[in-house]
């Protein structure tokens, strides 16, 4: 048995080191070797302002997908996009599709080492362990933000941060246009995995939607992965088929949930950006991140020298609705006027604190109580961090 061997092939970022590696090795051989010569004042001048330090602070991005994906990743490049336009002296540096794995790395070292960066936003879960913990270690004057909620004070080096929306705010609001919008009483959720975060998803989505019809039901497919296009049409389809009339789901990109059904005539309810061009008779409304307004006011923190080692931005940044974090994508055409209307009132008593998403009593839809009828969690409370279980009312296991 004979086997071929796979072409050795370097990434653009690594052609680049070596690029420079070279031309420093090349200077260094070439001014060893001259003549020392005094230079003039008219040089000195000359190289003093070629070398003047610029009132720039580079800020580096990466992305798991691309840029374009109508979800996750578009959402932080908006943001990363507005941070730039609205803060001057900001200047971007970028990676899409950048694995989960040590390619997350070594793009990291190169935007360090080769662009300058002094700040990195690595925006996937799964690039915080060990990536950015071992690269943070390493270069202890660059700041770190991690999309997530995993840093631990004490445990995590300082100069590195976690920034979270709870985004179920919305999800809840945009399950009260569900509630109202949906003739069979069948609401379904495409979802990626039972993490806690996106099973706050379903059940604040349900929740809000049960707020308009009690007896209202939330059947949940999960894919097994953040994307998985084929699985995620096969999901779509299939709800439908079983009488779905409004669909939402939590992946990566909700590009395929949103045209297919769009093309299957039902309801859809976006995630993370706005969909609403890709299923522009369907489309009611969507949680949607505000990184905008997050990465601005970061951004602006930057240029006036304030830093999460020195303690002047804290090291888990958390927000909803009422902060900016989130916000909720503009009704669709379908939206009736009294939708909208106990939308906008569900979202003004969250921002105002009035409304407790999370008000007891509530059970699983295995029928434990896990909240109880005098007890109420703020969208805050740690135990939701830790959330296992799906509500009496969303069909589906976590298992």
């Amino acid at each position: 048995m004979s086997y071929q061997k796979r072409p050795f092939r370097l990434s653009r970022r690594q052609v680049m080191r070596g690029l420079l590696a070279t031309s420093a090795f090349g200077l260094t051989a070439k001014f060893g070797t001259s003549c020392a010569q005094s230079p003039t004042p008219e040089a000195t001048a000359e190289e003093g302002a070629a070398t003047a330090p610029a009132e720039e602070l580079v800020v580096g991005f990466l992305y798991v997908g691309p840029k374009d994906d109508f979800g996750y990743n578009q959402a932080h490049a908006e943001g990363a996009a507005a941070m730039a336009a609205n803060v001057p002296g900001i200047k971007l540096v970028e990676e899409a599709s950048v694995p989960e794995t040590t390619a997350v790395a070594e793009a990291m070292r190169s935007m360090i080492e080769i662009d300058g960066a002094n700040v990195l936003f690595p925006t996937s879960f799964g690039y915080f362990d060990p990536y950015i913990l071992e690269l943070a270690t390493e270069f202890p004057d660059v700041q770190f933000f991690h999309a997530g909620g995993l840093y631990q004070e004490g445990v995590h080096p300082k100069n590195v941060g976690s920034y979270f929306g709870y985004i179920d705010e919305a999800q809840y609001v945009a399950g009260v246009v569900a509630g109202h919008m949906s003739q069979s009483g069948k609401l379904g959720f495409v979802a990626a995995k039972p993490i806690p975060q996106l099973l706050r998803n379903v059940n604040s989505f349900t929740l809000g939607a049960k707020s308009i019809n009690p007896d209202i039901t939330t059947q949940v497919i999960f894919t097994g992965d953040w994307a998985v296009p084929v699985k995620e049409a096969e999901a779509t389809n299939s709800m439908a088929d079983q009488g779905v009339d409004v669909i939402t789901c939590h992946v990566d990109s909700p590009k395929v949930v949103m045209e297919t059904a769009e093309k299957r005539g039902i309801f859809a309810s976006g995630y993370h950006a706005n969909q609403s061009s890709l299923a522009p008779a369907g489309y009611l409304t969507g949680a949607e991140w505000d990184w905008s307004s997050i990465y601005t006011n970061l951004g602006q923190q930057f240029m006036e020298g304030k830093t999460l080692m020195a303690g002047d931005i804290p090291h888990i940044l958390r927000g909803g609705l009422a902060e900016q974090f989130c916000k909720l994508s503009p009704y669709g055409p379908a939206v009736t006027d009294e939708a909208k209307a106990d939308a906008d009132a569900a979202k003004a008593a969250i921002e105002s604190g009035e409304l407790i998403i999370y008000q007891g009593p509530i059970k699983t839809n295995e029928g434990a109580e896990v909240i109880p009828a005098d007890k109420g969690l703020d969208i805050e409370n740690i135990e939701l961090e830790k959330m296992d279980y799906l509500i009496e009312g969303v069909v589906g296991s976590v298992s």
